[in-house]
């Protein structure tokens, strides 16, 4: 009875040391960058994956890439969509991540968020991101358009983090820094101001200072009447500042197949 219990126990410990690692370990069975397309070579697939894992693991959010020949019946959204809820991405309880997915017969790209990646990457934000990488996607430059896009990811990640998530109004750009504006219109003004009043002061040389107020105007060229304004009411005409029209910013979402909620985009390259 003893030798059967001992038995048990040994097995049951066995069983839990086989499963216990794996489930330490997470979805660590799936890549980040998966490259059915085959566009990149075997170096610089190593150079994005560590790209990827490295911002992913850091900032806890999944930055996904993934290349396929054809969407078959579904459109590019439809695709990234169901291959992230299919594949097990995405970091945490809300799964929360970005894909890059890229279909080569039509040339079709789109990028699915969930999670904390829909507050991450706005609307905005991914316009951003594939303002970056269009143009090496269009010369076929596939390694720096997805070496971008991870680097990019991590700052807009950064961002977010720090409270203020890349969005409309940082896509709206300024012509030039301020602070290098400031400069460039203080200091002419400064130096013809300083000029004029070395000028004025040369001038004034000879000029005595008046013991009193009266002694610089001349006899009867002034004359001073008492006048006083009663301020009774006033009226205030105030006027709501119109808002934009044009949208507002955040992410837009949608459901997938699974029932999952998405943010994206999506488009031609």
């Amino acid at each position: 009875m003893k030798r059967t219990i001992l038995t048990l126990i040994v097995s049951l410990f066995l069983c839990m040391s086989a499963v216990l690692p794996a489930a330490a370990t997470g979805n660590s069975d799936y890549s980040r960058l998966v490259d059915d397309a085959a566009l990149l070579e075997d170096y610089q697939a190593e150079t994005v994956s560590s790209m990827l894992d490295e911002t992913s693991e850091n900032r806890n959010c999944d930055v996904i890439i993934v290349t396929v020949d054809s969407l078959g019946d579904k459109t590019a959204q439809e695709f990234a969509d169901d291959y992230y809820d299919s594949g097990g991405y995405g970091m945490g309880d809300d799964k929360s991540g970005i894909m890059l997915l890229l279909a080569m017969e039509d040339r079709d790209w789109a990028i699915s968020t969930t999670g904390y990646g829909i507050t991450a990457f706005t609307d905005a934000g991914q316009g951003y991101l594939m303002d970056k990488v269009m143009p090496s996607l269009g010369d076929g430059d596939y390694y720096t358009a997805f070496y971008d896009f991870a680097y990019y990811c991590e700052e807009l990640l950064q961002m977010a983090e720090n409270g203020t998530p890349y969005d409309v109004e940082d896509s709206e750009g300024k012509s030039a820094n301020p602070i290098v504006l400031i400069p460039v219109a203080v200091v002419p003004g400064a130096l013809i101001s300083l000029f004029l009043k070395k000028k004025k002061k040369k001038s004034l040389k000879n000029v005595k200072f008046k013991k009193d107020a009266t002694d610089y105007t001349a006899p009867g060229s002034l004359d001073i009447s008492y006048r006083a304004d009663n301020f009774l009411s006033r009226t205030v005409d105030r006027q709501a500042k119109p808002k934009d029209s044009d949208g507002s910013g955040g992410s837009s979402t949608h459901v997938s197949s699974s029932g999952t909620t998405h943010g994206g985009s999506s488009g031609k390259f």
